[in-house]
């Protein structure tokens, strides 16, 4: 059996951000409620979940994500009978 280790990416904007905190800006917005962020600084994404707490983003979360903007774009061209060019997020 073969081991496999993962590669560690050392950065001084990981080891900056670690210390000092994270920038987080928004990079996609989900619903009114939910959003993407992004830090500016070493790249770590976030999303809020559910409960309104922030957390990692992963694949699962963002393909859960994707569904829910894809939900919630329709629900609002449906409410206000706008079509699909007007809507921007």
């Amino acid at each position: 059996m073969k081991a496999t280790y993962s590669k560690s990416s050392f950065s001084i904007s990981g080891i900056v951000c670690n210390t000092l905190g994270h920038d987080y800006a928004i990079s996609r917005k989900i619903t009114n409620h939910i959003n993407e962020y992004k830090c500016t600084k070493c790249g770590k994404e976030v999303t809020d979940n559910f409960a309104g707490r922030v957390e990692n983003l992963t694949l699962k979360t963002k393909q859960v994500n994707s569904s829910l903007a894809l939900f919630f774009e329709k629900k609002m061209r449906r409410k206000y009978a706008i079509p699909y060019e007007k809507i921007s997020m």
